[in-house]
């Protein structure tokens, strides 16, 4: 199947019988030249394809772009995605018969045209998934409810500190390891849950999880020393972390490129209301009832949301449920599932040809828990995650710094202490929502741009193979510059509005809460942004590569919340929140690497992935 085309446009025909139109002519896209040309130097021998010939012109060799390779390389039928770092361990142990051969293009994006290819085109070609847009948003607000436990959790914890300092007779500066070692689980566990969620699903993941989560609140409420606190607060990350991995891992499921940034904005933004609400509640809480409190609080609600789980959510990891049309049955069934049932295709059922048919499930092994970390040598997936990791662990030191900050030095009690982290929180629940919104428009510009390039005309609907060849980093980083210049303005500002002696009053407080907020509010976005982007630079192990990006940023962010107060009672607020500035501004060129640069790592692990799985095939 070739490429729409323009009619007066006559196709050049390229080694792999693909059909491409002119050279690009949009200037968002002048490297196309050099993406093209970085997979021709890989396709042949990934493919076993034959070398161009000699009497091609120079312009039809680099126009042989990821299309041609993912066509030409035809290998073995593989149970599991191409990109999924378990799949390797899972195959071994299968030992399952590859027989039926088809394009290397099945792990190379996420399917996610509005129409797939059929094997046979006389057929209807299924859509991604089956559920509607109402559907799909009822999904998304049950597991961006779950996602608020993990911030919920660390803010509502903020403003007792003082009390439990006083409680336990520990100096604050050793209660805030017990959020030191919040972030630190929190990074970790993911890696646990992640692939568990990529390999046995999606919903027996947040069950297992909000279990342990609430055997952790419930021995909080009856902690009453600093060692009972480590732990069990451990134990309470370890629960909540996997909330937003396993969240993500299901968006991405059911939503396409296309439609995706505004569902993770949503997500985002509903998850970080734990960031605006989870201070205040806590303040209110440790004020009047005691900080032991906050942890039924927490009991309660986190029943709730396994209620909802158990009762609305059906499974949607793609090997188990496909796109929606897979009677689900045991644990992968909700128990109200007649919602979901009408989409239901029995098997042998003629609605039923060419869907998505079920494969063996990959095995959970200790190597499938320690696979994932193999994306943080992919250097599109690695410049990404640095740049929001390093942002993320800012973020988390103005957070985690605010009440040793602002208590002291503007006399506030633990009421007031919650209500002033509300400009963060709102910050982060409006960034993500925006930048969602963001997210999706700067998609349909790059891609209004690429069907002009490309000779694709607007109201038909851009193929698999097509949207696999569409510059997705620079439609997630389109807007992110301005992002970046804010942050840094935001937080360099910062220091010196606490350090001022003419702000000291409680007047003076507004200067450094705006600040807050717009250090909040372009974190934010940027998170989304990154986020976003990994979702689509790893098709097929979402899970787990939100689980990496986690591990990254809550390990660095760990380390920047249990050193921060040391920081700045040796240099003070002002030279520390100026260095952090200067970091960012230092580490802000790999956004430019990724942008100039990514799209031809992306090709170039393309082709390797290719050549790879071609040695596999011939192995068999």
């Amino acid at each position: 199947m070739g490429s729409p085309l323009k009619a007066q446009e006559p196709p050049t025909i390229v080694n792999s019988g693909s059909f491409f139109p002119h050279p690009p002519k949009h200037n968002d896209y002048h490297q196309n030249h050099e993406l093209r040309k970085a997979v021709t130097l890989d396709a042949p021998t990934a493919t076993g394809a034959r070398p161009q010939d000699s009497n091609v012109a120079p312009l039809q060799t680099t126009k042989e772009s990821t299309l041609d390779l993912k066509r030409s390389a035809t290998v073995p039928h593989l149970p599991y995605p191409l990109f999924d770092p378990t799949a390797a361990a899972s195959k071994e142990e299968n030992n399952e018969d590859d027989s039926d051969g088809r394009a290397v293009d099945v792990a190379l994006s996420d399917a996610e045209s509005d129409e797939r290819p059929s094997k046979n085109d006389t057929f209807p070609q299924p859509p991604y998934h089956v559920f509607s847009r109402q559907e799909k948003w009822l999904l998304v607000w049950i597991v961006s409810f779950a996602g608020l436990f993990s911030p919920l959790s660390s803010n509502i914890y903020f403003p007792a500190l003082g009390a439990i300092s006083a409680h336990v007779q520990a100096e604050i500066a050793m209660i805030s390891l017990t959020v030191t070692v919040y972030m630190a689980v929190q990074g970790v566990a993911p890696s646990f849950w992640g692939p568990l969620s990529d390999t046995r699903g999606r919903r027996v993941t947040f069950i297992c999880t909000f279990v342990v989560y609430l055997i952790a609140n419930i021995s909080l409420a009856f902690s009453n020393n600093f060692a009972s606190l480590m732990a069990f607060r451990a134990i309470q990350a370890a629960g909540s972390a996997a909330t937003i991995s396993v969240g993500a891992g299901v968006i991405g499921d059911i939503t396409t490129a296309k439609e995706r940034g505004g569902f993770m904005g949503s997500f985002g933004g509903i998850r970080m209301l734990g960031q605006s609400i989870g201070p205040v509640i806590g303040g209110i809480i440790t004020e009047f009832f005691g900080f032991h409190a906050i942890f039924w609080f927490l009991v309660i609600l986190g029943f709730l949301s396994l209620a909802m789980i158990v009762l609305f959510l059906p499974e949607t990891l793609r090997h188990i449920a496909g796109n929606g049309t897979i009677p689900l049955r045991g644990i992968h069934r909700p128990l109200v599932f007649r919602h979901i049932s009408k989409h239901w295709v029995q098997p042998g059922s003629p609605s039923g040809q060419d869907g998505e048919a079920t494969v063996p499930s990959p095995r959970f092994t200790l190597r499938s828990v320690l696979s994932p970390l193999q994306f943080l040598f992919e250097k599109d997936v690695f410049v990404t995650l640095l740049f929001g990791a390093f942002v993320y662990t800012i973020w988390s030191m103005v957070t985690s710094s605010t009440t040793a900050l602002f208590q002291p030095r503007y006399q506030l009690s633990n009421l007031q202490v919650g209500l002033i982290f509300l400009p963060n929180g709102a910050a982060c629940v409006s960034g993500s929502y925006f930048t969602g919104r963001i997210l999706d428009h700067d998609y349909r510009h790059v891609e209004s741009a690429y069907r002009v390039a490309n000779g694709v005309l607007a109201d038909i609907p851009l193929s698999k193979e097509q949207l696999s060849d569409l510059p997705i980093s620079r439609a997630r980083l389109r807007s992110s510059w301005y992002f970046i210049v804010l942050f840094v303005l935001a937080v360099a500002g910062y220091g010196v509005s606490l350090s001022s002696p003419s702000l000291a009053s409680k007047p003076g407080m507004a200067l450094p809460l705006m600040l807050q907020f717009i250090i909040a509010f372009t974190a934010t976005a940027i998170f989304t942004q990154n986020s976003a982007l990994m979702v689509d630079l790893c098709p097929g192990a979402i899970a787990s590569a939100t689980a990496v990006n986690n591990l990254v940023r809550c390990s660095l962010g760990a380390v920047g919340v249990a050193g921060v107060q040391f920081i700045i009672e040796k240099i003070g607020v002002r030279v520390t929140f100026l260095i952090f500035a200067v970091v960012t501004i230092c580490l802000a060129p790999l956004m430019g690497l990724q942008w100039k640069y990514g799209e031809i790592w992306r090709a170039r692990r393309i082709a390797r992935l290719a050549r790879r799985v071609q040695q596999q095939a011939i192995l068999v």
